[in-house]
């Protein structure tokens, strides 16, 4: 009795069909999965500390400009201080030099006292400068076809009017040949997709077509000079930072949270804190 149950049952159960025979020819072949791709990480473009590099880091946008101005001299430490950022955090820059002041040895001292190999930081920059101000536009003209082919994660042009303050250019010109250039300057950032830097020591008065046609103003760093120190001043929002000379060990306004004012410590001698005494 049981058994004829079971046997009933069994037969109840629907059996699994075969698989249907293929048509004569070609069997299809199943794609071979590809590999797998991951996605890149994106690295800050630099590091957290000194306070300077976070400062800084605000002010930077992708495909947008953000414009340097003062005396050339005072902001020479503070692109050198930018230049050996880019490489501890592992990245590069493309530079476009106007004014013949890229100092390897300064960017390479620098990139030290942040612990980075000097020389490799240096080869981290790639560096194209002009000597005629024709020079200078056709170098204008190469730059984005040049980051395709070395890519960059900090583009800067350094004083590129000061190649057309030349007797033999004519003042119209000279106008037509900076407004020439800003465009190509637009063109370059919006391509390769990366913040640019333009340092100018006169202000936007110096390079005409610049706010006409240049790239897009992230915003507005101005140097000056308060309390023997160089204080940069970003206009988007009024922050600024101070580069001062202290010794190691002292203390800074940036540890105590300060939101308005960054006080950076620059590699310096200590000072005597009191007199020899005399004997007798």
């Amino acid at each position: 009795m049981v058994a004829t149950a079971l046997a009933d049952l069994s037969a109840a159960v629907p059996r699994p069909v075969g698989r249907p025979r293929l048509p004569p020819g070609p069997r299809p072949t199943r794609p071979r999965p590809g590999p797998v791709r991951r996605r890149a990480v994106a690295r800050p473009l630099l590091p957290p500390e000194p306070a300077f590099f976070p400062w800084m880091a605000g002010r930077l946008a992708d495909r947008e400009a953000t414009v340097w101005t003062g005396d050339a001299a005072g902001l020479a430490p503070w692109l050198e201080l930018l230049y050996a950022g880019v490489a501890v955090a592992g990245g590069r820059i493309s530079l476009l030099e106007g004014a013949n002041r890229f100092d390897p040895y300064r960017i390479g001292e620098a990139a030290r006292r942040l612990g980075v190999d000097p020389t490799a930081a240096v080869r981290r920059i790639r560096l194209a400068r002009a000597f005629t101000a024709h020079q200078m536009v056709a170098l204008a003209d190469r730059w984005a076809a040049e980051l395709a082919r070395h890519p960059a994660t900090l583009l800067v042009a350094h004083d590129l009017p000061a190649l057309f303050d030349d007797e033999d250019v004519a003042p119209a010109e000279r106008i037509a040949l900076l407004g020439r250039v800003a465009d190509r300057l637009a063109r370059t950032a919006e391509r390769a997709g990366r913040p640019m830097v333009i340092v100018q020591p006169g202000g936007l008065a110096r390079f005409p077509g610049l706010a006409e046609r240049g790239p897009r103003l992230f915003d507005y760093v101005r140097l000056e000079r308060r309390a023997g120190a160089g204080w940069l001043t970003g206009l988007r929002d009024g922050a600024r930072c101070a580069l001062v000379h202290r010794p190691a060990g002292q203390h800074g306004l940036e540890e105590f949270g300060s939101p308005e004012e960054v006080m950076v410590a620059w590699d310096a001698p200590p000072r005597r804190t009191g007199r020899r005494s005399r004997p007798g």
